[in-house]
C-alpha cells in the first residue's frame, strides 16, 4: 500500500523532529549555552516589551478621552509621567523615613536592650526560678565600641578584595544601565508604531500559517493580552486598597509610621498574595523598637487585614478582573511560586485564566 503526499510529509516531519531532539540530548550542553547566551543577548528587548506593555494601559485609556492630532506623544509621556510618579511617591514616602528610622535604631537599641532586662528583672520577682537567668543576662555587658572596631577591622581586611572587584561591579552597572536604556527607547518604538507592528505581525502570520491555525493563534493571543491587562490593573486596585487599609486603621489605632507602612506594604502588595508580609516584617520590627506592645498589636491587625484582603478582596477582585474562580487564583499563585518564584506568581495567573477560558470554551462547545 503507497503512502499519500499527507503522510509521507508527516513521516518527514516526524523524523525531522526525533533528528532534533536526540541532536538536543547529545550536545545538551552546547544548546544550553546558546540558549542562555540568545536569552541574553534579547534580554532588553523581552524588557522594553513588557515595559511597553504595561505603559500601553494607561495609554490606551488617554487615547480614548482625547481626539487630537497629537494623542499619542502626548499620551506616551503621560504614561511615563504615571509611572514616574509612583515611583516617586513610594520612594519620597519611605525610603527618608526609613534612613532616620535606621539612624533612631542605631541609638534606641542599646537602651531597648536595658529596658528588656529591667522588666525581665521585675519579672523575676514573682518568678524567682527566672532569677538565675536574669542574672547571668545582666553580666553580659555588650562593649559597643569594642563591636565597631572589630567591625572596622574585618571592612579594611575585607578592604583588598573590595578595591580588586570594584572594576567587575562597575562594569556590571554600566551595562545594566545601558540595558534599561535600551530598553526603554525600544519600548517607546514599540508604542509609537503598535499599529504598524500588529499589521506587519498579521500579514506575517497570514503568509505562513494556515488559516486555521492563524485563527487559534490570534485567539489564544487575544485572550493572553486582556487577561494580562486585567491582571495588572486588578492587582495594582488591590494594592492600592491593601494600602490604604493599612494606613486608615494604623491611623485610628495611633499607630506609629502609619504612611510608611502603607504605602510600603502597597507597594510590596504588588506580588501576589505574600508581597505584604515583607512590609509587614518592617513595620513590625520599627514599631517594635519604639512600642513592643503596639508591634504586637501591629501584627494582630497585619494577620486580620490580611485575612480579608487574601480571602475576599484579593479573590474577587483580581479574579473577576481575569475570570478565573478565586480557588483557582490561590492554585495559580502557589504552583507558580513553587515553581519561578515572584515571577510565577505574576505569569501564572493570567496564563492559567487563558488556559481555564480555552478549556471552558472546548467543553461548551464538545457539549452543544
Amino acid at each position: 500500500m503507497g503512502f499519500d503526499k499527507v503522510k509521507i510529509k508527516q513521516i518527514r516531519n516526524m523524523v525531522f523532529l526525533i533528528a532534533l531532539l536526540l541532536f538536543g540530548l547529545k550536545y545538551s550542553d552546547e544548546v544550553l549555552n546558546a540558549i542562555s547566551l540568545f536569552f541574553e543577548i534579547v534580554k532588553p528587548f523581552l524588557i522594553g516589551g513588557g515595559i511597553a506593555f504595561i505603559l500601553n494601559i494607561p495609554l490606551r485609556w488617554i487615547e480614548k478621552k482625547t481626539s487630537n492630532k497629537i494623542k499619542r506623544p502626548v499620551a506616551i509621556l503621560f504614561s511615563i509621567f504615571v509611572l514616574l510618579l509612583v515611583i516617586t511617591i513610594v520612594i519620597v514616602s519611605v525610603v527618608p523615613q526609613f534612613g532616620k528610622t535606621i539612624v533612631e535604631l542605631s541609638s534606641a537599641i542599646p537602651l531597648f536592650v536595658e529596658n528588656v532586662l529591667a522588666d525581665m528583672a521585675n519579672i523575676s520577682k514573682d518568678y524567682p526560678q527566672l532569677q538565675e537567668y536574669v542574672i547571668q543576662l545582666e553580666s553580659i555587658e555588650i562593649d559597643w565600641k569594642s563591636l565597631l572596631d572589630s567591625m572596622i577591622i574585618f571592612l579594611q581586611n575585607g578592604m583588598t578584595n573590595i578595591l580588586s572587584s570594584t572594576v567587575t561591579v562597575a562594569s556590571s552597572i554600566a551595562g545594566g544601565i545601558m540595558n534599561i536604556f535600551i530598553s526603554f527607547i525600544f519600548a517607546l518604538y514599540i508604542l509609537g508604531q503598535k499599529e504598524k507592528l500588529q499589521s506587519q505581525f498579521t500579514r506575517l502570520l497570514k503568509a505562513y500559517v494556515p488559516d486555521q491555525t492563524n485563527k487559534k493563534i490570534f485567539k489564544v493571543s487575544g485572550l493572553l493580552y486582556q487577561n494580562f491587562s486585567n491582571f495588572i490593573t486588578g492587582q495594582c486596585l488591590e494594592a492600592v486598597i491593601l494600602g490604604v487599609m493599612f494606613i486608615i486603621t494604623m491611623s485610628i489605632f495611633r499607630m506609629p509610621y502609619a504612611v510608611m507602612i502603607g504605602v510600603l506594604i502597597a507597594f510590596t502588595a504588588l506580588i501576589p498574595i505574600v508581597g505584604a508580609f515583607i512590609g509587614c516584617f518592617v513595620g513590625a520590627f520599627m514599631i517594635l523598637v519604639i512600642n513592643p506592645v503596639q508591634a504586637f498589636w501591629f501584627v494582630v491587625l497585619f494577620l486580620v487585614l490580611q485575612q480579608i484582603e487574601g480571602n475576599l478582596i484579593y479573590p474577587r477582585v483580581v479574579g473577576n478582573k481575569v475570570g478565573l474562580p478565586s480557588i483557582w487564583v490561590l492554585a495559580a499563585v502557589s504552583i507558580g511560586g513553587s515553581l519561578f518564584g515572584i515571577a510565577g506568581m505574576l505569569f501564572f495567573i493570567p496564563l492559567v485564566s487563558t488556559i481555564y477560558m480555552l478549556l471552558r470554551d472546548g467543553v461548551r462547545e464538545r457539549e452543544r
